[in-house]
C-alpha cells in the first residue's frame, strides 16, 4: 500500500474530504491518525481523469483503533474495492480521541455514509461508542489479541439494550464488508446484483474444489 500526501486539521475534529474519480469508485481509502489528526491518502490502483467532473462519496466507513489493525481491516477494503462500492478508511481511538470519534459518528449520516464497520481489539469499545452517537448500522470486527480475540468479541457482542452492534467472527473483516453490502442491497438494486454475483462465485469455488479432488489418484483405496 503506497501512502502519499497529508493534510493536517486542527482540534475542531473530523474533516471529510472526497477525491474525484471518473468511476463510481475505484479505490481511494483515507486513514485519520488519532493523536495528530492527519489525513493520509491511500492510493489503490486508481485512474483519475477529470477532478472536477465526478465526486466520490463513500457509502461504507471502515474504522479501526490504530493502523496496526490495517492488515486485518484491509480485507474489507479489498472486498469493497473488488465490487466497486465506495468506502473510506479511518483510524480513530475510542479512548485516545473520544471527541473525534463522537464527532465522526454524529456527522457520518449527513455525509452519506450508510454503514460503519469498526474493528477493535482487547476492550473493543470503538464499535459501541460509535453506535451510541449514530442511528446508522454498525458492524463490529473483533481483532485477535492476547485472548485470541475472544475478549474483543464478547465486548462487542455484549451491548446494552437499545444500542445494537452487529458482530462478525474474530478478524472477520471480509464478512463485515459483505454484510454491509447486503444491508445496502435492500435499497440499492446495483449493490444487490453485486452481492448476488459474489454469492454465485462461492458455489463455483466448491464445484472447482470437487473437480480437483476427483483428480487425485494418489490413494489406492480412493473410489
Amino acid at each position: 500500500m503506497a501512502l502519499f500526501g497529508h493534510h493536517s486539521i486542527g482540534n475542531s475534529g473530523f474533516e471529510p474530504h472526497y477525491i474525484a474519480t471518473t468511476h463510481t469508485y475505484t479505490g481511494y481509502g483515507r486513514i485519520l491518525f488519532g493523536y495528530h489528526q492527519r489525513i493520509f491518502y491511500n492510493h489503490i490502483n486508481i485512474k483519475t481523469k477529470n477532478k472536477n467532473k465526478d465526486i466520490m462519496k463513500p457509502l461504507v466507513s471502515i474504522i479501526m483503533g490504530s493502523t496496526s489493525d490495517l492488515p486485518i481491516m484491509e480485507k474489507a477494503c479489498k472486498w469493497l474495492e473488488q465490487y466497486e462500492i465506495p468506502f473510506e478508511v479511518n483510524a480513530l481511538s475510542a479512548h485516545r480521541t473520544p471527541a473525534a470519534v463522537e464527532k465522526f459518528a454524529k456527522e457520518a449520516k449527513e455525509r452519506g455514509i450508510k454503514v460503519i464497520i469498526a474493528g477493535a481489539g482487547m476492550a473493543a469499545a470503538l464499535p459501541g461508542v460509535i453506535a451510541a452517537s449514530t442511528s446508522l448500522p454498525i458492524i463490529g470486527v473483533p481483532i485477535k489479541g492476547m485472548l485470541d480475540g475472544l475478549d474483543a468479541m464478547l465486548s462487542i457482542i455484549q451491548m446494552p439494550p437499545g444500542i445494537p452492534v452487529a458482530t462478525v467472527g474474530v478478524n472477520g473483516a471480509q464478512n463485515a464488508a459483505i454484510l454491509a453490502a447486503e444491508m445496502m442491497a435492500l435499497g440499492d438494486e446495483e449493490i444487490a446484483k453485486k452481492v448476488e454475483q459474489w454469492k454465485a462465485t462461492l458455489g463455483q469455488k466448491i464445484e472447482k474444489a470437487n473437480q480437483e479432488l476427483a483428480e487425485i489418484k494418489d490413494y489406492k483405496f480412493k473410489c
